[in-house]
């Protein structure tokens, strides 16, 4: 099974709050939802594609009790992605919380590189990491992550939280798809490809 990380980030790399104002003031953030303007069809059709490929759900404590507050209220059978955000089993990487509450709810304690380890092992499609910034950032450093997808907002808000800023080795990526939304959300998905690779330019000719 591959670990994938599914992120909204603005062209500055925050990834705090994207949903609404109230989100996530960690910090005194206050610039919350700034995704939602740029939705549409076209991407709420792309993200319910990548959902369909999982099997999972893989989260941090914070986004997990966030999800688990939020998605059950979302009864509307038209909804595109609130039954099987409700019904995909959960590993939830945490050492204060003793179980869950958002069913099918797997707590996963301690060093979560072994228990991750074990379940890449299994068939299975993609373990999704919706969110969970801090768990996607140390993963990939760990060599857990195999696809990275962004949703690039087009905003600059040169405040709060930024996705992919803690140590550990540099990742190389490979680019597999990118779009343009009409309201101008740029999709993209990279497969991890090993170390960040590196050169010197020697002029033009080289690339000819």
């Amino acid at each position: 099974m591959k670990i994938t990380l599914t992120e909204f980030v603005t062209l500055d790399g925050v990834s705090q709050g994207p949903g609404s104002p109230q989100e996530d003031t960690t910090g005194g953030f206050a610039l919350g939802g700034w995704l939602v303007p740029h939705m549409d069809e076209t991407f709420v059709r792309r993200a319910s594609d990548w959902l369909d490929l999982a099997d999972g759900l893989l989260l941090g404590r914070r986004t997990y009790e966030a999800f688990a507050r939020d998605w059950p209220e979302i009864t509307d059978p038209a909804d595109p992605f609130a039954e099987r955000m409700n019904t995909l089993p959960k590993y939830v990487v945490t050492n204060t919380l003793t179980e869950g509450t958002w069913n099918p709810t797997t707590i996963l304690k301690g060093d979560p590189i072994p228990a991750l380890s074990d379940l890449k092992a299994r068939p299975g499609r993609e373990l999704q990491i919706h969110g969970s910034a801090r768990l996607g950032d140390s993963l990939l450093s760990a060599g857990l992550i195999d696809t990275l997808r962004l949703v690039v907002a087009p905003a600059v808000l040169r405040t709060g939280q930024r996705l992919l800023t803690g140590t550990g080795a540099p990742s190389g990526l490979r680019l597999l798809r990118h779009e343009a939304t009409p309201n101008g959300l740029l999709l993209l998905e990279y497969e991890v490809a090993g170390a960040a690779s590196q050169g010197e330019y020697e002029g033009v000719a080289a690339f000819s």
